[in-house]
């Protein structure tokens, strides 16, 4: 009995960490830094995230990490003929009194040209540069290579909205 009790503390544990990773800095709260586990043979990746802005207009205007060659800031967009592409940003906007979501298929981080792949169940480094409150360091967690797809409950960043 003793051992399947341990068991389950340390399994509801390791979910409570996948889920509940947050990041508090100053007025902003940074919500489940996450990306998806890469292929080998993969040689880009996106970090998602979101930021809750409880104090004044802020933006997000450089991200780094050691895991990439080079770090940029995107978008998603339809183009005339109804096609998504991806869009480069200066920055990314995060108004006063808002949650601003990086998620797929919207705003996020893109990481190109990875140095190894990006494994389930680790973390990596990101540092966020924003233009008031200045560098904030995180890390991001690899997920599933299928989170956040389809009915998944954590679209989105990881909380089920």
């Amino acid at each position: 009995m003793l051992r399947s009790t341990t068991l389950a503390v340390v399994l509801l544990g390791m979910i409570g960490t996948t889920l509940a990773h947050a990041i508090k800095a100053g007025d902003l709260a940074i919500d489940h830094p996450w990306a998806r586990a890469t292929a080998a043979s993969q040689p880009n990746g996106a970090a998602y995230l979101t930021v809750t802005n409880d104090g004044p207009a802020d933006r997000i205007v450089a991200a780094a990490t050691p895991v990439a060659e080079r770090v940029e800031l995107h978008t998603h967009e339809v183009d005339n003929a109804g096609v998504m592409r991806m869009r480069q940003l200066e920055a990314i906007e995060l108004p006063a009194g808002e949650a601003t979501a990086l998620a797929p298929g919207g705003l996020h981080i893109m990481l190109f040209g990875l140095r190894d792949r990006l494994v389930e169940g680790e973390t990596f480094p990101l540092t966020l540069t924003l233009e008031n409150a200045g560098a904030i360091e995180l890390e991001v967690r690899v997920e599933a290579a299928t989170y956040g797809v389809g009915g998944n409950p954590a679209m989105g960043h990881g909380h089920g909205n």
